[in-house]
């Protein structure tokens, strides 16, 4: 039977093998365990709930103090602000992460009046001018932080554990910097925190309605919660795929239980037994997973317009984005077709060619792989001979073909030598033992455009078609090209390589877009190509048409799961801020997220909350190896009820812990402190189950009977945790510090923050902000058309501090000066008088510039790179998003532009390739 949530366990002296101590509980002869109590949290004091009350408000008061602050873009708020920016406006994204967090924080910008027309693309950039509602927006990270309060609560009352064990759980998630810090910007890890904290809750009140045996068994309350946990398990997973891990914790336990019940064979019959699996199977499996294919559902409503990051999707899919369809084509290909081709593997671009040249190899005219329909894509297909008129001469010129009798004879088929007239500059496709520009090795040759307008040609622009039957669709499509349906290789003639590309990025030259090359032995899916559109003056309007096959939902859903693996996957570069997992639980260095008017925003947890769970963690592993060393030598201690309890409740939060930490020693993608954080609650709540067993629950002479040292104990830590949360909170508000305090709470050189970005006392913040104030009241002037001065020259991270300063061993900072200086458009210094002129005649920009001069210790100036000065000071934005790959090349070359490659670049989507961009934008589709 289990004991009533009001009964208090019996005092006993000692445990003794030899002897039934008085609180060992009669052994059931079901499935219910011994020991266990009805803790049904809807059946709680209302002292506790009056305790959880004041617990929330205090969290709500800590997590939305100054919540305004700081007004400008903090780290991925680049990322998720610009998220929210795309499902207004309906522009397609892909991200690697699942809708759900993105598109509540998009509701909360709409409903604030967010209309989409700010682009959150660089750290530092300003809310407050263009009216952005950044603070409803952070408003929904924030409200899950507040109720990750009362549900750590609710959980350890759920466990078992007594009101104060329970409200230094919830304490210490109030004062968790870390846990604050995410809770206050536009970030998706505090929702994913709180949903794998829910789902704890939901599931530790149904084990506790299990473990109370058949009475309980599929009664309102055991079916409440059962579904309850698989609604939190298909939240967290349909916020970030770390739910994996919140899915194999229950999933592993509710093995367990099935295994529990499978060996009672008193009251579980199989069918009782069918209906327990049945039960969890639906509740565990199949509303996760209807509630995760839900969201993308809403995902795919919204996003109904093309975007960045449709180039990441197949031809299929993106057929199914607004003026992305097209209408049916004719499927049959002959002599003569007017063709774009697009690649089968690197999210189909189309292959390409503009009016720029090499500027190595051959320098003749480039041919690249493009994302965008664009006339620069259309290809004539001719044969390698002209047609012969009725007299047998060669009928010359690229409409030869427009005039041929009878089409059908002029069908391309398998193992055909063709040639690519491109038909905007009058070249053709062509290739030559040449290097390409970027894949230098031996097996890649140079592909290029070559000739002119009347040129006949040469050998070097012949290729062969090479139908692929196995990825081909119908018989006829095997054997000669179709549209759509055929997929092909073009092989050399010449070199016998075959024409190929990968996520290669050309430079700047070559507007970034994607390589093409010959490879010799490239692989099938690299060489892969298709005509997507196809048209000939002698196709009557009644030719057989067709188009791309619409995926479905389930198409689209299954096709985006996989562009996600692989993008998620693709993430292995290093970052300024990363780390590795094993330093997660020391906490040994935190991440920099945003830096401004010498204040600063670092992720950094409350040592105090850390260590605890961390040692909470240790402890348990000690005490397991123990306990089993005395198991094996049969020494009776799960004899005792209470000590069997304490192995399976802190063993079940350990071991949650254990699942959301070990998977990230397997990955070899960028990590960050942010990734400890779902583990971090498990190890809270584990401290706390042990704190409440070793103060009212093991039988420990002078402490279990006596509240006030459990009730001490947690004052005497909620104490120290508050006290330290407010040693290091300005890191977590951006608040004012002076150097003094920051270096004195800087424990480790690890802890890499930069106290010397901060000002010598508070009474200097207030001269800071005076001065800020008279500069916005003399801002520089720009003569002219009334254009910001300056205005292409502004840095992206103009403001923005970061990483540790540029202050070598031996130097420093001899003196700060500010001074004011008016510029025109032009960069040109303007005196008083011109000034003067100008005053309100001009529209008036400030910008903030900082000089740095190092001396040694002598006191001579040391000449330092600008560049490592500059890059000294900024806090990057991390590619967690839009997948980076490791494949692109990132470095610019030095190479000379050719004068050409000024005069011409035809498409209007190469037009605004050419605009420069902000570093946040660098994670878009390279195709």
């Amino acid at each position: 039977m289990a004991r009533s949530s009001s009964a208090k366990p019996p005092a006993t002296k000692g445990v003794s093998n030899t002897s039934k101590p008085k609180n060992q509980v009669k052994k059931h002869n079901d499935y219910t365990s011994e020991g266990v109590e009805d803790n049904d949290i809807f059946l709680l004091p209302i002292s506790d709930y009056q305790v959880m009350l004041v617990l929330t408000v205090l969290g709500a008061i800590v997590r939305l103090f100054r919540i305004y602050q700081p007004t400008s873009v903090v780290f991925d708020e680049v990322h998720f602000g610009g998220f929210a920016t795309k499902y207004i406006k309906g522009k397609f994204f892909m991200d690697v992460h699942p809708p759900l967090a993105k598109l509540l924080i998009t509701l909360f910008g709409w409903l604030a009046g967010f209309n989409g027309d700010f682009d959150f693309k660089e750290i530092g950039k300003d809310y407050v001018e263009p009216g952005v509602p950044y603070v409803a927006m952070r408003l929904f990270p924030a409200i899950c932080g507040i109720f990750l309060v009362p549900t750590v609560f609710l959980t350890l009352k759920a466990a078992g554990c007594r009101t104060a064990s329970a409200a230094l759980g919830a304490a210490f998630v109030i004062f968790e910097n870390g846990l604050l810090t995410q809770a206050r910007l536009i970030l998706l890890d505090s929702p994913l925190v709180y949903a794998t904290a829910f789902t704890a809750l939901a599931f530790t009140s149904f084990t506790n309605q299990h473990e109370q045996g058949p009475s309980k068994a599929f009664d309102a309350s055991w079916w409440f919660w059962l579904v309850m946990t698989g609604l939190g398990l298909g939240i967290t997973f349909s916020i970030k795929w770390v739910g994996l891990f919140t899915i194999a914790w229950v999933g592993s336990l509710t093995l367990v239980q099935l295994w529990v019940l499978l060996g009672d064979t008193r009251t579980v019959t199989m069918r009782i037994f069918a209906k327990h699996f049945l039960a969890r199977a639906f509740c565990l499996i199949i509303i996760p997973a209807t509630f995760y294919m839900a969201m993308f559902a809403i995902h795919f409503v919204c996003l109904q317009n093309p975007g960045d990051g449709d180039g990441f999707m197949s031809s299929e899919f993106q057929a199914t984005l607004n003026n992305k369809g097209m209408q049916d084509v004719p499927v049959d290909v002959a002599f003569g077709s007017r063709v774009t081709i697009r690649h089968v593997n690197t999210q189909g671009g189309y292959l390409h060619s503009h009016p720029l040249m090499y500027p190595t190899g051959s320098q003749q005219q480039q041919i690249t792989l493009y994302p965008h329909k664009d006339d620069n894509n259309m290809f004539l297909l001719e044969n390698q001979t002209q047609p012969l008129d009725i007299n047998g001469e060669p009928i010359n010129g690229t409409g030869a073909w427009d005039t041929a009798k009878n089409i059908t004879d002029n069908y391309i088929k398998d193992g055909d030598v063709i040639r690519l007239y491109h038909l905007a500059t009058h070249r053709r496709l062509h290739s030559h033992d040449v290097r390409p520009p970027v894949s230098e090795q031996d097996w890649q040759n140079e592909v290029s455009a070559y000739g002119y307008e009347g040129f006949a040609g040469d050998a070097n622009d012949l290729f062969r078609v090479e139908i692929v039957k196995k990825q081909s669709l119908g018989s006829l499509a095997k054997d000669r090209l179709r549209t759509i349906q055929t997929k092909f290789r073009l092989v050399h003639i010449m070199t016998g390589c075959v024409l190929f590309s990968h996520k290669v990025k050309l430079p700047e030259w070559a507007s970034e877009q994607q390589e093409v090359t010959c490879a010799k032995g490239g692989t099938i899916p690299n060489s892969l190509w298709y005509i997507e559109s196809n048209g000939h003056p002698l196709l009557a309007s009644d030719a057989e048409r067709v188009n791309y096959v619409n995926p479905g939902f389930f198409g689209k859903f299954w096709e985006l799961q996989k562009v996600m693996w692989r993008t998620n996957a693709g993430l292995v570069e290093s970052h300024a801020w990363d780390s590795r997992p094993e330093s997660w639980p020391i906490l040994r260095r935190g991440i920099n997220f945003w830096g401004k008017d010498h204040r600063q925003i670092y992720l950094m947890g409350n040592p105090i909350v850390w260590y605890t769970a961390t040692l909470a963690v240790v402890t348990y592993v000690l005490f397991k190896g123990i306990a089993v060393l005395r198991w094996q030598r049969s020494c009776g201690d799960y004899s005792n009820s209470t000590f069997k309890r304490f192995d399976y409740e802190i063993g079940t939060s350990v071991l949650g812990w254990a699942f959301h930490y070990f998977p990230f020693f397997l990955m070899q993608r960028q990590l960050f402190l942010h990734h400890y954080f779902p583990a971090l609650i498990f190890g809270i709540m584990a401290f706390c189950q042990i704190f409440d067993f070793a103060t009212t629950r093991f039988a420990i002479p002078g402490v279990r009977d006596n509240p006030i040292i459990n009730k001490a104990g947690v004052v005497a830590l909620l104490a120290v945790s508050a006290a330290v949360f407010a040693l290091y909170s300005p890191l977590a508000y951006g608040n004012a510090w002076t150097k003094t305090e920051c270096s004195r709470v800087k424990l480790f050189n690890t802890w890499d923050w930069d106290c010397n970005n901060f000002l010598e006392s508070y009474d200097a913040y207030s001269g800071l902000s005076a001065s800020a104030s008279d500069a916005s009241q003399t801002p520089q002037p720009v003569a002219g058309n009334k254009q910001p001065a300056q205005q292409q020259q502004d840095s992206p991270n103009a403001g923005i501090s970061g990483a540790p300063k540029f202050e070598p061993q031996g130097q420093k900072v001899l003196a700060r000066e500010e001074k004011v200086e008016y510029r025109d458009q032009d960069g040109n210094l303007l005196n008083e008088e011109q000034v003067k002129a100008l005053e309100g005649k001009v529209e008036f920009k400030t910008k903030y510039e900082t000089r740095t001069r190092v001396v040694d210790a002598n006191g001579d100036e040391v000449d330092v790179p600008v560049d490592e000065l500059a890059a000294a000071g900024v806090a990057p934005p991390h590619p967690d998003v839009e997948g980076a790959n490791q494949e692109t090349k990132k470095g610019v070359r030095d190479d000379p532009i050719p004068k050409e490659a000024s005069s011409s670049k035809d498409g209007e989507k190469e037009a605004e390739k050419s605009v420069p961009k902000p570093a946040s934008e660098g994670n878009e589709a390279t195709v």
